[in-house]
């Protein structure tokens, strides 16, 4: 698999990368082996986590696989923290709280660094210098090799690369937000700032949450995501009729090339501008190789331009020139 420069950085990561959203939830150990050895033999190294993924049982699950199965060395890990199972407060951006998670992290993996660690969310309560000071501490203590953030807007993250920049701290390599044929928010202007401050974006739910392999056009199946009751909630944003239109020329598009919509929609967002590494998440090894196979598709510009017209969102002041306007 091609390997990527995460940003403006030294840290080189495999074009797609590995999610853990659902491990020790949905998918249990013996299951996710199966997708870690897939994605490890098919050359994939960069494998995201999070402390609150499965409550801790994702990093959990994660760790009892190192070594054993797959070799440490050979993967780029990535975790998160930041974001707290309270309804009254998701996000806890403070030193303490960071700082404490990152140590619980790596305990929980078996390792004494992640190769990226990232805060999860902007927190409104805490000052984010405070927050980024945390990054910048793990980084010199050797428990985290780079930084970055997800979820983050435009301006969040602006402020957040311009403060790293501006002083002897360090470069935001990363950020992780949800992108995809479905979600093309992120173009407004958070990849204008990643582009600007070289930073490499890493695209959550590429698929439109599994939507985009046109699996949904004619129902729910059983076993998928969309009918878990857990899962639902997540799913069903993205079946209205707006979403439907794009899923039917992503199909059209598959068709055209005898391929299939999975890999058309993997690959529009994997070489978009700004673009390092989609984050595909699988429920099963079977679903995560067919993801993998998207590897040897380049889609010709043709198509590339029928898809950006389908699903082109509305930017207009003052996101585009205000001159056209």
């Amino acid at each position: 698999m091609e390997q990527r420069h995460l940003g403006r950085t030294g840290l080189r990561v495999s074009r797609i990368g590995l999610g853990t959203l659902t491990w020790g939830r949905d998918t249990d150990e013996h299951d996710a082996a199966e997708q870690l050895k897939a994605f490890w033999d098919a050359g994939g190294t960069l494998v995201d986590t999070a402390d609150v993924y499965g409550g801790g049982e994702a990093e959990y699950v994660l760790g009892r696989l190192l070594d054993r199965l797959v070799p440490r060395q050979d993967l780029v890990l990535s975790t998160k923290a930041g974001s707290v199972p309270d309804p009254d407060r998701r996000t806890d951006g403070s030193r303490g709280h960071l700082l404490a998670a990152l140590d619980d992290s790596l305990a929980r993996l078996g390792t004494d660094h992640v190769d990226l660690w990232q805060l999860h969310a902007f927190d409104p309560y805490t000052p984010l210098e405070e927050s980024l000071q945390a990054l910048d501490i793990a980084v010199r203590s050797g428990r985290a090799r780079y930084a970055g953030v997800a979820n983050f807007c435009g301006w969040q993250l602006a402020k957040a690369g311009t403060w790293q920049l501006a002083g002897d701290r360090t470069r935001l390599a990363g950020a992780q937000l949800e992108y995809s044929l479905l979600q093309r928010g992120v173009e407004r202007e958070v990849l204008p700032a990643a582009l600007d401050l070289g930073i490499g974006l890493l695209p959550s739910s590429p698929l439109g949450r599994g939507v985009l392999t046109g699996k949904y056009r004619t129902g729910t199946p059983s076993d998928s995501r969309g009918a878990s009751e857990t899962m639902a909630p997540f799913v069903e944003p993205y079946l209205d009729d707006p979403a439907s239109r794009i899923v039917d020329a992503v199909a059209t598009a598959a068709e055209g090339l005898a391929t299939t919509p999975l890999e058309v929609a993997l690959a529009w967002v994997r070489d978009r501008p700004g673009v390092t590494a989609p984050i595909v998440g699988a429920r099963t090894a079977r679903q995560l190789t067919a993801a993998l196979s998207v590897e040897s598709l380049s889609l010709p510009d043709e198509i590339c331009r029928a898809l950006d017209d389908v699903s082109a969102p509305v930017h207009r002041y003052p996101d585009h020139d205000w001159s056209t306007l």
